[in-house]
């Protein structure tokens, strides 16, 4: 192939450093070269369709998917009602107070009628700091949450010993379905835009027994929980503690 078609082709589909834009090349002065230039050039033209047909597809695709997560809505929550854990280590109560985050209230207890937490591993359990858990062992319904984001809430109260607030990133409005309870006072997270909306107020000494053996430097990828699941975690993570069931217990 000729060197120029091969520019043809980088200037047309775009390289690592720059957009895919097209820059018409001028076609060379031979005839024989010219003849090779027309057939190139359709050749050209029809991979360029080729690739705008097959851009096309993956964006419909992409809206596609971003349509399924952002259909998924969230129940209006009680003022204040009571989630009640079956863990491997024995049962814990989380109170959530809708007031202190109504949006991160609002998704929890939709999440807990749903059964979503049911068999989930509590995959990041740091003593001196937090538990975290909050990813559905199955990746299909997790992916039904892959861009169903939180839009973030002004903390009103603390991330004290026992309160339970939603996972987030360093970036605006990552909140999604995990969540961490508070081992001590993490009140330094305030500033961070760590909303607290509940706090355990039954069994946080079971909460404290979940287990942590696998420390700091041994934490279960949290990509491979999104696209395997528990599979994953059984297989390298045996010792993992889990919520057998989680429910709304009473409303008040």
């Amino acid at each position: 192939m000729a060197e120029w078609f091969k520019a043809a082709v980088l200037k047309t589909v775009g390289s690592e450093r720059g957009p895919g834009v097209r820059i018409p090349l001028s076609p060379p002065s031979s005839l024989a070269a010219l003849a090779r230039w027309r057939i190139e050039s359709m050749v050209t033209g029809t991979m360029t369709r080729r690739l705008i047909l097959l851009l096309l597809l993956t964006l419909t695709l992409g809206a596609g998917s971003q349509r399924s997560s952002a259909q998924v809505t969230d129940q209006q929550a009680p003022a204040t009602y009571r989630a009640r854990f079956e863990t491997s280590q024995g049962p814990f109560v989380i109170e959530v107070q809708r007031e202190w985050a109504p949006i991160a209230a609002d998704r929890f207890y939709t999440l807990v009628r749903r059964g979503f937490y049911n068999d989930a591993r509590f995959f990041r359990v740091l003593n001196g700091f937090m538990a975290q858990f909050g990813l559905n062992g199955d990746p299909k319904i997790q992916g039904e949450y892959a861009t169903a984001n939180l839009l973030d809430e002004p903390p009103k109260q603390s991330n004290l010993r026992g309160f339970v607030t939603f996972a987030k990133e360093s970036s605006p409005n990552t909140r999604y379905t995990m969540i961490f309870i508070n081992y001590k006072d993490n009140s330094y997270l305030d500033a961070d835009g760590f909303a607290p909306f509940g706090q355990v107020v039954s069994g946080m000494e079971i909460v404290e027994k979940l287990y942590s053996g696998y420390g700091r430097q041994n934490v279960p990828d949290q990509r491979r929980i999104k696209s395997e699941g528990n599979a994953y975690l059984t297989a390298e993570y045996p010792k993992l503690d889990f919520i057998k069931t989680a429910h709304i217990e009473n409303t008040k």
